[in-house]
């Protein structure tokens, strides 16, 4: 199985973002637009997983203590190279933590931490093919409305999930395995 952790959109957050979505989206702009059902903040992707280590993450996951943390959306943005629109997330120590308590909990299951940067984000859509017009457009719409990425809401983060990946021709699609509750500590 291919699993990923990640935090899920608050439903007022996700209908702005649709919201940003429609008014950008065109039927033929060469661009694979995310489904919102789909949305979400990546805290660590996981791959190819085995059910030894599927047990391993449940209980290292069960075991992480951190508190509910507001979320906030920064600006959208792109990964030129990748070819991937975004909204991007807001680095808080509160997140930074969680993120650091996951990639340490997998790790005793066999899972190695990116060597890069974390950049949370929310992919909105990706480029289709290789050509690059597609993604320059929508960047050039995105820049002559400054008004899109604007007022994007916060939430919090009351729990992280363990999602699994089902990867198809029209994109990944996502199953919820597992739900680990923030609370206090």
């Amino acid at each position: 199985m291919r699993l990923f952790i990640g935090i899920p959109l608050d439903p007022a957050l996700s209908a702005k973002l649709s919201a940003v979505r429609s008014a950008l989206e065109h039927p033929s702009d060469g661009l694979r637009w995310s489904s919102p059902a789909s949305w979400h903040i990546t805290l660590q992707f996981l791959g190819a997983t085995t059910d030894a280590q599927y047990a391993c993450l449940t209980a290292h996951l069960q075991a992480i203590s951190a508190p509910p943390f507001p979320v906030a959306l920064d600006h959208l943005g792109f990964f030129d190279r990748a070819g991937v629109f975004f909204a991007e997330v807001q680095v808080n120590a509160e997140l930074a933590h969680l993120q650091q308590a996951v990639t340490q909990a997998t790790a005793g299951c066999g899972f190695v931490a990116e060597d890069r940067a974390y950049h949370p984000h929310v992919t909105l859509a990706r480029r289709k093919g290789q050509s690059g017009n597609s993604m320059r457009e929508l960047k050039r719409r995105v820049e002559a409305d400054p008004t899109l990425g604007a007022y994007l809401p916060w939430f919090t983060a009351q729990e992280f999930l363990l999602y699994q990946s089902f990867p198809g021709p029209g994109g990944s699609r996502y199953e919820v395995r597992a739900r680990y509750a923030l609370h206090a500590v």
